[in-house]
């Protein structure tokens, strides 16, 4: 089905194919000259208009140089790529995004290439996006994408998206929201709303207004829909947000404390914990509402629970053996064992969308993402911040966002990312203090 929102033509289409002419130089199983792992180098010019005209988001032409600016920010902030431009870069004419001119180019070890295209006014754009090698002087990649003016940023994800799975051989990412929570006020008085913005941190909104406390949002597995925890008073209610209507409706509600909403995969169940009488359980609860199914039942805290891929399995953390550790359990509760072993805390866990790794917040004198194995061996640390918490998985499960609180007496907190290296971190925008990130789906 079609979205609104964006329309993604195939290249076998008659209005796209006249565009997009010229025959494919290499079968897409060539791969670019270089080691992927040794930040390739990567040149984006401007991508030039089919001919001049003005929409609401800009003209043509600059359209084509925020649409090149917006790729090659994503490819850098992969952590896998060393792209340039547009800045710096020639502007290239249109006949030369289909036939490159590679000895403009001999400094990099790929060429993207694109255009825009429309009729002015309210009209769509067309943007192509082609990605070549440059020592090969072969093209390995085309994709077109028609959209509303307003929505050029998701065309340039998109293109992003492409030219990262043709280089990476993984699952795309870009083109992908977040929901978090947006902090105001002092500290001990925070106005804490709801808010969406894209993965890179464009297109804020906020969803809720304030009045009363939201918390640890999370997106429905079909992107429809975010969870969250509302706090006004002393009643405590799980609402579901619908982001197409912007209505919610309510799940459940309690005069018991309630946090850390989480989906089924199937998004039929909604897994949450509540503390009833000095005990803390993970339960499970029907999206569309009814009694909630306690899961755990053991002296202390559980908290967290977060599905494996498939449905099969949850981890959550517990503090039973007398510190906050890791656990296991089947998805009706069953056979609950403890997996993390190593020194200090463990906190906050959430099961990659690959099923291979278990992020989570390690406290160990200061708090830090790290990542193990399902079994609870191969653990990595790879943050080190003062206050790093609250992990959430990017849709193809190589990627992180979490938050990052600063020391002092404010203890504003904002929203960060960190590849599976560890060594590529930067800090993604927010008009506001930014905590309880949560990656949502590839948008369709």
């Amino acid at each position: 089905m079609k979205t609104p929102f964006l329309r993604a033509l195939s290249l076998a289409t008659a209005a796209l194919a006249a565009i997009l002419a010229a025959p494919a130089m290499a079968q897409l199983s060539v791969d670019v000259t270089g080691d992927i792992d040794s930040n390739l180098k990567i040149a984006v010019p401007p991508m030039p208009a089919q001919q001049q005209a003005d929409t609401p988001a800009g003209s043509a032409s600059d359209l084509g140089r925020k649409i090149a600016e917006v790729i090659a920010s994503d490819l850098k902030g992969s952590g896998l790529f060393d792209p340039s431009g547009p800045s710096g870069l020639p502007a290239i004419p249109f006949p030369e995004v289909t036939f490159p001119q590679y000895q403009k180019w001999g400094a990099y070890q790929a060429l993207v290439q694109g255009f825009v295209r429309t009729s002015g006014g309210e009209s769509d754009i067309t943007v192509g996006c082609y990605l070549y090698d440059v020592a090969l002087q072969q093209e390995l990649t085309r994709q077109g994408y028609v959209v509303a003016p307003r929505d050029w940023r998701r065309a340039a994800h998109k293109c992003a998206d492409a030219i990262y799975a043709r280089l990476s051989g993984e699952s795309p990412f870009f083109d992908s929201r977040i929901a978090y929570i947006a902090e105001s006020g002092p500290k001990g008085n925070r106005t804490k709303r709801l808010a969406i913005m894209d993965s890179d941190g464009a297109n804020h909104r906020f969803i809720t207004n304030g009045q009363s406390i939201a918390l640890t949002p999370r997106f429905s597995p079909d992107y429809k829909s975010i969870v969250y925890v509302s706090y006004l008073g002393s009643r405590v209610r799980l609402y579901v947000y619908d982001i197409g209507t912007g209505q919610q409706r309510l799940v459940t509600e309690s005069n018991n404390p309630t946090f850390a909403p989480r989906w089924s995969p199937d998004g039929r169940n909604i897994l949450f914990s509540m503390a009833v009488a000095g005990n803390t359980d993970i339960y499970r609860i029907s999206a569309n509402g009814g009694s909630p199914v306690r899961l755990t039942n053991s002296p202390g805290i559980d908290v967290g629970g977060s599905y494996s891929p498939d449905g099969s399995r949850i981890v959550f953390e517990s503090d039973r053996s007398g510190g906050q550790q890791l656990y296991v359990m089947n998805a009706d509760g069953s056979n609950q064992r403890r997996i993390s072993h190593g020194g200090g805390r463990y906190a906050t866990p959430e099961w990659s969308p690959r099923g291979d790794l278990i992020a989570f917040t390690k406290l160990s004198g200061d708090f830090k993402i790290a990542v193990m194995s399902p079994n609870g061996d191969n653990e990595r640390i790879l943050t080190n911040g003062w206050q790093d918490e609250q992990p959430t998985w990017s849709p193809n499960g190589r990627v992180l966002q979490f938050f990052r609180t600063t020391p002092g007496r404010q203890g504003t907190s904002q929203v960060w990312q960190v590849d599976l290296t560890g060594v590529n971190e930067r800090r993604i925008p927010t008009p506001l203090s930014g905590s309880d990130p949560a990656w949502g789906p590839l948008l369709p």
